[in-house]
């Protein structure tokens, strides 16, 4: 039965305010993993303008480069799939926990399920950001003739 008073939506909206937080939360994620693929591929494209001119070592830098950064689109890309699915389930289950209280319906075990989802997804999409940054990190590094070493 449709049961719209004002004290079930007001105790719905209760209900939902953790999950409204960790949706401003996602939000947050991903505009850094957004950010982050910007100048992924602002990096890309300078390389790839620069690589048809280089040759012998820098060339063979480029390469290298364009690789890695390769592999960190596919996975910060991934990453920001995992966020955005966590974030549209987060809606998912927001929007089931009023349909659920209006109309009287015990799907708390379904909504836990998706919740439980929404976690696993964040977290994974988390753990691949972390691998991002790992990999940007082991890629960066100054070339030793460009160090100007102490005592020289």
């Amino acid at each position: 039965m449709f049961d719209p008073r004002l004290a079930t939506v007001a105790a719905t909206i209760q209900t939902a305010i953790a999950p409204v937080f960790l949706l401003a939360g996602i939000g947050a994620i991903l505009n850094v993993l957004a950010g982050r693929l910007s100048r992924i591929i602002d990096r890309t494209r300078a390389l790839e303008a620069l690589h048809p001119r280089s040759t012998g070592p820098e060339h063979d830098r480029h390469v290298w480069e364009l690789r890695i950064l390769d592999r960190r689109i596919s996975v910060i890309n991934a990453a920001l799939s995992l966020c955005v699915a966590s974030a549209v389930a987060v809606c998912l289950v927001v929007a089931l926990l009023f349909v659920a209280r209006l109309v009287n319906l015990h799907i708390g075990q379904a909504v836990a399920v998706i919740f439980i989802a929404t976690m696993a997804m964040l977290t994974t999409g988390l753990i691949l950001f972390l691998i991002e940054v790992r990999i940007s990190l082991r890629a960066i590094h100054v070339r030793s003739e460009l160090l100007e070493r102490e005592g020289r």
